[in-house]
């Protein structure tokens, strides 16, 4: 890189400084997948075909969904080795600290987007 574009790319560092929390948190969770799959275990434990058929997604997708959501400590990955040998996902209670912030997230959707609410489910929080 140019040393303009080193100093152009601590510039845009420095100004966005104060985003940097919530641009990590977005990068763990911010997936419509992962966000689907946070939807799903707000009912609590599930297993992988239960998810799977909750959030309509294929093996590989949701697999690798979880795992990135295990490796942020927000989703649990539990297995029974017992046979038939199960795995089963809950959230951890870092997960569930976000039920209130997706719950914000949906209603300022819901007020400032054009997506019709018949057509989406909410991510979470209970219901009124």
């Amino acid at each position: 890189m140019t040393a303009e574009t080193d100093a152009r790319q601590e510039e845009i560092r420095a100004s966005n400084e104060s985003a940097c929390p919530v641009v990590h948190a977005i990068e763990q969770v911010g997936t419509p997948w992962r966000l689907n799959i946070l939807h799903a275990l707000q009912d609590g434990e599930q297993r992988f075909n239960e998810l799977k058929r909750a959030t309509n997604a294929r093996s590989k997708t949701l697999s690798d969904a979880l795992e990135g959501l295990v490796e942020a400590d927000i989703v649990e990955r539990r297995m029974e080795e017992a046979a038939p040998v199960a795995v089963y996902y809950s959230l951890t209670p870092k997960g569930e600290a976000l039920d209130d912030a997706l719950s914000e997230l949906g209603d300022w959707a819901e007020e400032w987007t054009d997506v019709a609410t018949a057509e989406r489910p909410r991510l979470a929080g209970p219901t009124s």
